[in-house]
């Protein structure tokens, strides 16, 4: 047999002489063929270097047994978990998963959708770019009635399972708890507000001060990407008010630590002068010195729900669908760098 032919179905057949449909059959493990034929078919597939043609295959089910997921960045420990649980799911349902990060950049987030729509995934699963204010490029999942769910950052005009936690219960908690604390000029570094998360995650910071009648004042509010440099410029411009701030809700942990290394090279005490709580619960939060207060969210579960809702989804053709918004539990994580009355690793649901 020439070793440049791609081998087929029936090669082995024909070397085995046996039917097409035969080796076919064993191949799919169909349980009307025995196991010793199963076997004698496997390893001569294997020892002549047979490939399923999947595209094929995938042309005639009309399925290519594949999610998308999109995320901002795979760096991050919420997404990377996240992920993690998706293709726990996924894999043991017996489909792949292709992951792709936007890096926060709406037209690259835009190229990854139109070539996972190309590429006739079943179903994708994704959160949105920072930049991302306009969602035609996941309408092409919609018009034709493929799975969709976003996670997290949401698109909630468009019709899709989303899979959230409650961000104005997460920047209310933060809040209060810094209150509690004993901090009276509390800021707020968020991250763009066009997007659900840092809008209701805001929302919650407003409210926790107005009923404990502090007032919300703007310069105390910064909205930027939520970057190492990003939250390091922030710390310095809220410094440099004429009433500057004592303690701060960050977006995420990683402003949060960025602002924490500027504070301690002024000689600024953390927890004592000021205050600070971050969101995610990255790895580092916990072993840096001091620790960092944070809001936990539960990425693996939220993972394995996403995945099983889109097979669900994929597996089942009935339209019109109906669509549900599931929230899903968080934590604040009380360590050192906010606790100032000794509450360090309460943890408060």
């Amino acid at each position: 047999m020439d070793k440049k032919t791609s081998v087929t179905i029936h090669d082995i057949a024909r070397e085995l002489n046996i039917s097409a449909s035969t080796v076919s059959r064993a191949l799919n493990d169909n349980p009307r063929i025995s196991k010793s034929t199963k076997e004698k078919i496997k390893a001569l597939a294997l020892k002549l270097g047979y490939q399923p043609n999947t595209i094929a295959s995938n042309l005639r089910t009309q399925k290519t047994h594949t999610i998308g997921i999109v995320v901002p960045l795979v760096n991050r420990h919420f997404f990377s978990t996240f992920i993690s649980g998706v293709e726990d799911v996924a894999f043991e349902a017996g489909y792949n998963v292709i992951i792709s990060q936007s890096k926060d950049l709406l037209q690259k987030e835009k190229q990854i959708v139109h070539s996972l729509f190309s590429n006739r995934v079943d179903g994708l699963i994704t959160s949105l770019s920072m930049q991302t204010n306009e969602f035609e490029h996941f309408q092409l999942f919609t018009n034709k009635n493929i799975p969709l769910i976003f996670f997290d950052r949401i698109a909630p005009q468009l019709n899709a399972n989303k899979i959230i936690v409650d961000d104005f219960a997460c920047g209310f908690k933060a809040t209060q708890h810094l209150i509690d604390q004993g901090y009276q000029r509390i800021a707020h570094l968020a991250g763009p507000t066009v997007l659900n998360t840092y809008h209701d995650r805001m929302e919650g910071y407003k409210s926790a001060l107005q009923k404990n009648k502090l007032p919300v004042e703007d310069e105390l509010i910064i909205c930027n990407r939520l970057t190492r440099m990003d939250g390091q410029q922030a710390i310095k411009q809220l410094l440099d008010l004429q009433n500057p701030p004592d303690a701060v809700f960050c977006g995420n942990d990683t402003s949060a630590l960025s602002m924490m290394v500027y504070l301690k090279s002024q000689g600024i005490r953390i927890p004592e002068d000021f205050g600070i709580v971050g969101f995610s619960n990255e790895p580092f939060s916990e072993v840096v010195t001091p620790s960092i207060s944070t809001l936990k969210q539960p990425a693996q579960e939220m993972g394995r729900k996403a995945a099983e809702l889109i097979i669900n989804e994929i597996e089942n053709k009935e339209l019109p669908r109906s669509y549900q918004t599931i929230t899903m539990p968080t934590e604040l994580i009380i360590r050192e760098s906010s606790s100032r009355k000794n509450e360090l690793t309460k943890v408060q649901h």
